[in-house]
């Protein structure tokens, strides 16, 4: 029998109380896209390098491919469902609307999540500040340099 093994987990995502059965060998991103279908962040690389499975644990950015679910148990897990829904992302989900900081949309979760998390660290900061914080979160598509517009847009409000 190749029955995989199960830890009941409980924690909060995306402030709503969560109690599930996880396979012990499951990551925390493919737990939230197939088992919850929160699926706004994605699976790039799954080794960690790309960005595009960012979610949010206990207040700090977190690679959710490098991160098994059950280590969830107990914290805080915000997705960018749960950013947009708070409205904690608007000023940086209207900027990269305003300057045209998205294309496939790929990384657009994560890379949000990310600037959030520098920007609340540093609110001015220069474009070779947010060309640094963003630097594990890759793009295919934009080139950059609207996405950091994007950051420093919302930076100054």
């Amino acid at each position: 029998m190749n029955e995989e093994q199960t830890i009941a987990v409980r924690c909060t995502v995306n402030g709503e109380p969560v109690q599930a059965l996880v396979p012990v060998r499951k990551s925390l991103v493919d737990w939230l896209r197939q088992d919850l279908a929160l699926t706004g962040s994605h699976v790039g690389c799954e080794h960690g390098v790309c960005g595009a499975c960012v979610v949010v644990v206990d207040g700090r950015v977190v690679r959710g491919c490098l991160m098994l679910a059950v280590e969830a148990d107990g914290l805080v897990v915000e997705t960018i469902e749960g950013a947009t829904r708070s409205g904690r992302v608007a000023a940086l989900q209207e900027a990269f609307f305003e300057r045209a900081a998205l294309q496939c949309g790929f990384c657009t979760s994560a890379m949000i999540l990310q600037a959030a998390e520098f920007l609340s660290a540093n609110p001015c900061p220069s474009r070779d500040d947010v060309r640094d914080a963003i630097s594990g979160n890759y793009c295919r598509c934009t080139g950059y340099e609207a996405i950091v517009d994007a950051i420093l847009a919302a930076a100054r409000g």
